[in-house]
């Protein structure tokens, strides 16, 4: 069956789908892109914009290796689509600090040895800011024992729930909680 039979029109050998130019807010600065508009943002951050620390997993939104800061929020980059995002301020793991100057959640992965192999370390270190970005902001999770406390308390059991989107094939998982707990008792990020 053609294309012709079935209506629609199809690209010839050669042909390729219209490009769309965006400006990404990656890390607080802005980069204009040219992507196919089917491009996840995973794909425009590692592939256009060279930014590897994010990485690609499952695929499928099922690990969190992706996951980065979109306004604040923790979002699988793997699930959304480059060109959703033009107006939006996107954090990488690159974007949070630097090894002269690391965000307490990276110094307490490295002191509470958060991480094995270091493939999932950075979609946890976003997803964690992520989240205690959601415990200041009072939002309850399956976990909280007392949803009408003006304060989560966050448990390690709290911990362990709000961060259940994220994998680590090395099981890590107690490191990673008192990396989180270590650096919520520090203080604000």
């Amino acid at each position: 069956m053609s294309d012709s039979d079935t209506g629609s029109v199809g690209r010839g050998q050669g042909e390729t789908a219209g490009l769309s130019t965006i400006r990404l807010s990656v890390n607080d600065q802005v980069r204009q892109l040219e992507v196919d508009p089917r491009t996840s943002l995973l794909d425009a951050l590692r592939e256009h914009l060279r930014l590897s620390g994010t990485k690609k997993g499952c695929d499928h939104g099922q690990c969190g290796a992706c996951t980065v800061l979109i306004n604040g929020w923790r979002v699988n980059s793997c699930l959304t689509l480059a060109v959703m995002h033009e107006d939006d301020q996107i954090v990488t793991i690159e974007g949070l600090g630097d090894p002269d100057a690391l965000h307490p959640l990276q110094r307490a992965f490295v002191e509470n040895d958060g991480f094995q192999c270091g493939y999932c370390t950075p979609g946890q270190i976003c997803s964690a800011v992520g989240m205690l970005a959601e415990v200041e902001a009072g939002w309850p999770s399956h976990a909280t024992a007392d949803v009408s406390a003006p304060q989560v308390a966050l448990t390690d059991e709290e911990i362990r729930e709000r961060m259940s989107g994220n994998i680590c094939r090395c099981a890590a998982y107690p490191n990673i909680v008192a990396a989180i707990r270590g650096a919520a008792e520090g203080g604000p990020e």
